[in-house]
């Protein structure tokens, strides 16, 4: 994620991430999306709401299903590790506000980001 960071423009820039299982991803995504099924991973933000000015640096957070990880692997044929990068990736993008339900155009831009992050870790 250093690497990621630095090449965003963002070497001082902090997030957790949460590796957990479907229940515990179902439980999150019930709880902050309204959706009662699992999901591959969520983003919280902390550069927006009322305190984003206070902590800059402090990106958030991103919750990441390794067995919806290991599903999607499976799927698309391809390793457990090149999935959750891409997991990693798609979720660090959410937490610099990018959103791939806003628009397609929004999609598209994601989307490219996405690979060209994903270059880099390659």
């Amino acid at each position: 994620m250093a690497l990621l960071l630095k090449t965003l423009g963002l070497p001082d820039a902090e997030l957790s991430i949460l590796l957990v299982g479907d229940a515990s991803m179902r439980s999150f995504n019930r709880r902050y999306r309204n959706i009662d099924k699992t999901t591959d991973v969520l983003s919280f933000s902390l550069r927006e709401g009322q305190f984003r000015h206070l902590r800059p640096e402090m990106l958030g957070d991103i919750v990441l299903s390794v067995p919806a990880a290991r599903r999607q692997a499976k799927k698309a044929d391809h390793t457990l590790h090149h999935e959750i990068e891409r997991l990693l990736v798609h979720g660090l993008l959410h937490l610099l506000g990018y959103d791939h339900e806003r628009s397609r155009r929004d999609a598209h831009r994601m989307a490219k980001q996405e690979d060209f992050l994903l270059k880099i870790l390659s």
